[in-house]
């Protein structure tokens, strides 16, 4: 039986006017017959070698089947060199012959030399292709373009101007997500309660899935996107385009381009920075802060933490001369801990009454918490960390620039030895070194101050809870959640305690 294999990727047929139709016409009357059996694979790219009609058209090869397998170019193989030798050794040592529409093939050294060729150039074709498109999105990317829909919950893909707008109905699903996570509440515990909650409120998600899954919660808790901040080619996905046909070992990882590559689009925002901020922190916490419930509550779980020995304190039941008593306790029972802990125990009751107490003086004077935050925002002089992180930026920005100059020099043929070029690319690097580090500290000394102010907001808001809920009517809910709203951590001493507030 003669054989007629046909492919094209959609790319290809957009650009070239290949059609499947026009392929399997020029075979058949290749064939000079209508007894052929048709293998098609519509819209697939050639750099992949597991695609389906591909595949069946091997197997029937090796069963016997087929005697001449007749295709219109040998790039319709594939598009890449290696697989396509493995083809047609495939197919030719089963005696069955192979023959394309577009040149003749023969098995002599200049027929199998002439093939060879033109697979080369059928890959370098392709790879041509690749690197135009990706050059051509890159370059809309710089214009401010987004070049696709990212199907990101709170915004919708504004096709005919590239860009993102927000989906005012999800936008404000996102503040619910943002609320629920950071402010004072005993509706929900954590991101596996807000999961639930969305859940049960019947709130699809992007997809329309009824279900929400705490990793969906956590992702959208983690997108710097609904602060403004959008990037493309963060994201370097070569050769994964064949990973639905791979198995899992098999398969191409995504991986995260450098930073100096991503390309920053404007977005409108959803989210405040400084509460973004925010939920990073309670994020790096979250395991800690809303563990599974044990069978005793206890009001200070998640927050503490030894003064000496660093570990961090949890609740315990244990019997002292006969009777229950509850403690918190440093010591890990776990076998192969790192650190055992070196024992602190405090009562629970004392703790909790001790740090309730201090947190209620904080509460009983929200004035004057309103009116410190107000004065620090009035006051806040032009920081001298601004300034130097504008002049570091340029400066950064100068030893780049400074780098591509020498590397166009040296290729341009000037009295230069490599010897030169090395060195000073090297002294070049190690300065914007010295400086991103300078710049990074400098930030975080920044992003710290700012949320030294937003720590002063949680209070007020803390305060706000704590009067409208009645100062006699809270719950031991209540309580913790208040307590986790303004207490980063607390740590606890032989005869003293220290309370971290955010």
């Amino acid at each position: 039986m003669i054989a007629i294999y046909a492919r094209v990727s959609t790319e290809e047929q957009v650009k070239k006017g290949f059609s499947l139709e026009d392929q399997i016409k020029e075979c058949r009357k290749k064939a000079k017959t209508d007894e052929v059996m048709e293998y098609v694979d519509r819209g697939v790219s050639g750099e992949i070698l597991d695609r389906h009609a591909l595949t069946k058209l091997r197997n029937d090869v090796k069963e016997g089947l087929i005697t001449k397998v007749i295709c219109l170019d040998p790039d319709r193989l594939s598009r890449k060199l290696m697989n396509q030798l493995i083809i047609t050794d495939e197919i030719e040592k089963r005696g069955v012959q192979l023959v394309f529409v577009n040149g003749e093939y023969t098995k002599t050294p200049e027929g199998n030399l002439f093939y060879s060729m033109r697979g080369a150039i059928a890959e370098f074709e392709k790879a041509k292709i690749n690197e135009r498109m990706s050059r051509g999105r890159k370059e809309k990317a710089r214009q401010g373009k987004v070049l696709r829909n990212f199907q990101i919950y709170g915004y919708d893909y504004d096709k005919e101007h590239g860009k993102i707008v927000i989906n005012e109905e999800e936008a404000k699903v996102i503040h619910l997500i943002f609320d629920l996570f950071t402010q004072p509440n005993t509706m929900v515990e954590g991101i596996n309660g807000i999961a639930k909650y969305l859940t049960s409120k019947g709130i699809p998600t992007k997809r329309g899935a009824k279900v929400w899954h705490r990793q969906v919660v956590r992702q959208l808790l983690m997108n710097r996107v609904y602060t403004g901040e959008f990037y493309q080619n963060r994201w370097n996905t070569e050769g994964m385009l064949g990973n639905k046909y791979k198995s899992k070992e098999d398969r191409v990882p995504m991986t995260v381009r450098p930073k100096d590559e991503w390309i920053r689009i404007e977005c409108p925002s959803i989210i405040e920075e400084e509460i973004f901020e925010h939920a990073q922190i309670l994020l790096n916490e979250s395991r800690r802060r809303w563990a599974k419930k044990s069978k005793s509550e206890y009001l200070l779980s998640g927050l503490l933490r030894c003064g000496d020995c660093n570990n961090t304190m949890v609740g315990v039941k244990t019997k002292n001369w006969g009777q229950t008593v509850f403690i918190y306790t440093d010591k890990k029972n776990t076998s192969g801990a790192k650190n055992p802990g070196c024992g602190r125990k405090v009562y629970v009751p004392k703790l909790d009454e001790e740090v309730w107490e201090t947190i209620l003086e904080w509460l009983n004077a929200p004035e004057e918490i309103a009116a410190a935050t107000e004065r620090e925002e009035e006051e806040k002089p032009i920081h001298f960390e601004e300034i130097e992180i504008e002049r570091l930026q340029s400066e950064i920005k100068k030893v780049k620039a400074g780098r591509k100059r020498l590397l166009n020099l040296f290729t341009q043929g000037l009295d230069l030895s490599e010897e030169e070029i090395k060195h000073s690319l090297k002294e070049l690097k190690e300065k914007e070194m010295r400086l991103q580090k300078d710049l990074d500290e400098l930030e975080a000394k920044k992003k710290n101050n700012e949320q030294h102010i937003y720590g002063k907001k949680l209070l007020e808001e803390a305060a706000e809870f704590y009067f409208s809920r009645g100062k006699e009517e809270l719950s031991f809910e209540d309580k913790k959640s208040l307590l986790r709203h303004v207490i980063k951590e607390i740590r606890v001493y032989e005869d003293s305690i220290q309370i971290y507030t955010f």
